[in-house]
């Protein structure tokens, strides 16, 4: 019998946990690194759950743009899928890495191939696939249109303050595309390369806009409406388990153990997760714990997670 998904109950919950997380005090810190999120309000906190079918259900702060940064990684890696299939395996792993996402000491030690592709170096080397192989017209833009198709959002853009602000701060990342060019894993200049990276980390969504573009994931892959934006269902099984596994960094374990659904954060403060069947639940605030997820939006999907029965397990 198919999931019978009452949207009075889901509202009313959304609404319950955007109230409580309104007082909550212990919310962390920014990601100062990125001097422009530096200046984002720690009490921002919105939640957004899109169900295979209607419009997505809001609470709070759940229509205001933010940077999605490492949430890009997952339409990076499907745009860079169906330019170039499952070649792209032989540049990136697909393990967890347990190291911090801009480690270089693994990456010397396993000679420039990433662990994952939602890793810095993974997701750079996702972008030079795609400059490598997209149509000269889509290069730089091809993960911002990806976006705007899925949310079915023309106006989605990127938030050109935060891009001035990573490509003046981003010389470590530069450096680990040098040295997997060193080691024959990026066949770009890593300056266009970064910049398309962090281009693609630059864009602003909200949560509203991110549960729409990501439901696809929660159908078997079926995407927009007209058919055109979607994945087989076997790549959104496995985009899925590489989410669960590796989205959120080095406790990709502790999320997968709480919150029990794939997930992709990124240090803009959002983290979505993906229902299988049900739908896709973003939540948002921009205060990160000590590893670069978001306290309060972790916080929320687990509670969203239990009150509903979403876990897979």
């Amino acid at each position: 019998m198919p999931y019978q998904l009452d949207r009075t109950e889901i509202q009313s919950l959304l609404d319950e946990i955007a109230g409580r997380m309104a007082g909550e005090v212990d919310r962390g810190e920014v990601a100062n690194y990125i001097p422009e999120l530096a200046n984002i309000s720690l009490n921002h906190f919105g939640i957004a759950v899109a169900p295979l079918d209607g419009p997505p259900l809001l609470a709070g702060d759940a229509d205001l743009s933010f940077s999605i940064q490492s949430i890009s990684k997952v339409f990076g890696l499907v745009v860079a899928l169906d330019l170039v299939g499952a070649t792209l395996w032989r540049r990136v792993g697909r393990e967890p890495s347990g190291d911090p996402f801009n480690s270089i000491v693994q990456l010397e030690f396993e000679r420039g191939k990433p662990r994952n592709p939602f890793i810095n170096p993974g997701a750079i080397v996702v972008s030079d696939l795609i400059l490598q192989n997209a149509e000269n017209a889509k290069k730089m833009h091809s993960v911002l249109d990806f976006c705007r198709k899925l949310a079915e959002d023309p106006e989605i853009s990127v938030d050109e303050a935060v891009f001035a602000s990573e490509v003046a701060t981003g010389n470590r990342n530069r450096a680990l595309a040098f040295f997997m060019m060193a080691e024959g894993n990026i066949e770009g200049d890593p300056a266009t390369v970064t910049e398309h990276y962090f281009r693609q980390c630059s864009i602003a969504m909200s949560c509203s806009q991110l549960a729409m573009a990501t439901r696809f994931l929660a159908a078997r892959g079926k995407g927009t409406a007209d058919g055109k934006a979607g994945v087989s269902p076997e790549r959104a099984r496995r985009i899925n388990a590489l989410m669960m596994a590796c989205g959120c960094y080095d406790p990709s374990g502790e999320v997968a153990f709480r919150v029990g659904l794939p997930c992709k954060s990124g240090v803009g403060g959002g983290i979505v997760a993906v229902a299988p069947g049900r739908g896709s639940v973003v939540a948002w605030s921009p205060g990160l714990d000590d590893k670069g997820n978001s306290v309060l939006a972790l916080k929320a999907l687990e509670e969203v997670a239990l009150r509903l029965n979403w876990s897979v397990f």
